[in-house]
């Protein structure tokens, strides 16, 4: 049932624009009699297809492309040690976190199966992202056999790979075949951006869920989030608050500062705020329990046209990593 429902979604959103509803109905009600039943539940599908890649900020979540939803703000564990790592999803899991960030690469993805798997949340509330790195792709099987036994959740909400290299393309498909096996419910990329995903989308079958790349007002990526928006892809940004080394610099901008006062807020949470009224997934990454509750503190107050115009006007296109 849900693959078939991941697959109409996929025929919704391509054939949307253009194919009204009304028209399709009468179509195939004179043609082969479908039931008044079967064309609502038609109606009711192309309804949520409209609504992928909207964020409801009523609810803090964005429907996918895949048919699953997500939450808008999670938790980052990337440099978390393991005793830390588990710690730390447990204090977001606690404050009401629900969308967690690990991969191969930051060794801790045992740690993040132990806190969800120890969480009194229930499994379905909680949405785990991991991702292939490179030196898995050609084995890509293997690896994600061990990156399901390491969580042992059940489930992976969503694997991505880490960044484009050698049989990459072989690693998507290798994750497309998990899908259909129930192992992994979403596909996305890391570090994917116009060029390398007109080369590469034209070669897969499932079309991915996400792009995670570094955003931050620092470098703002204001050509490619539209892109990949427009493509029905979820955007989510890593790095929101600037990455290591760059986070003080960032945080003391003088009109991010004055944002924040003006909004009785910090600047973090306003910088967050600004990813998300661009579209844009967070998952800010910290094991201080304080910065953990703050950073899921967004919705108590709203940026205005001019907060925004302000805020672009910082973008300095000052990558803080090399991929």
């Amino acid at each position: 049932m849900k693959i078939f429902r991941r697959i109409l979604f996929s025929i919704l959103f391509i054939f949307l624009a253009g194919y009204s509803y009304e028209a399709r109905g009468e179509m195939n009600t004179a043609a082969s009699g479908i039931n008044e039943n079967s064309i609502a539940k038609d109606s009711i599908m192309e309804n949520e297809a409209k609504n992928i890649g909207i964020f409801d900020f009523e609810n803090h979540t964005v429907l996918l492309n895949s048919g699953y939803t997500m939450p808008i703000m999670g938790l980052g564990t990337y440099s978390l040690s393991d005793e830390a790592c588990y710690q730390s999803v447990t204090t977001f899991l606690n404050s009401g976190g629900r969308l967690i960030d690990t991969a191969y690469m930051y060794h801790n993805e045992a740690a993040v199966g132990r806190a969800v798997r120890n969480s009194p949340i229930p499994r379905e509330e909680i949405f785990v992202i991991t991702k292939l790195y490179p030196n898995q792709f050609k084995n890509a099987e293997a690896a994600i056999e061990e990156a399901f036994n390491k969580m042992d959740i059940d489930y992976i909400d969503m694997m991505l790979l880490h960044h484009p290299g050698e049989y990459d393309i072989e690693a998507y498909y290798a994750i497309e075949q998990a899908v259909k096996a129930g192992k992994i419910r979403s596909i996305g990329l890391s570090n994917w951006y116009i060029k390398e995903l007109k080369e590469f989308l034209p070669k897969v079958h499932i079309m991915p869920a996400l792009v995670q790349n570094e955003i931050h007002p620092y470098y703002q990526e204001n050509e490619v989030i539209p892109y990949i928006q427009r493509l029905g892809i979820v955007v989510q940004g890593w790095y929101p608050l600037g990455g290591r080394g760059y986070t003080a610099d960032l945080l003391g901008n003088e009109v991010l500062q004055d944002i924040a006062q003006k909004h009785k807020v910090t600047s973090a949470q306003v910088i967050l705020r600004w990813n998300l009224q661009k579209g844009v997934v967070v998952i800010p990454g910290t094991s201080n329990p304080d910065h953990i509750k703050e950073n899921l503190d967004l919705f108590g107050f709203a940026l205005d046209d001019e907060d925004m115009k302000r805020i672009k006007a910082l973008d300095r296109n000052e990558k803080h990593d090399w991929y």
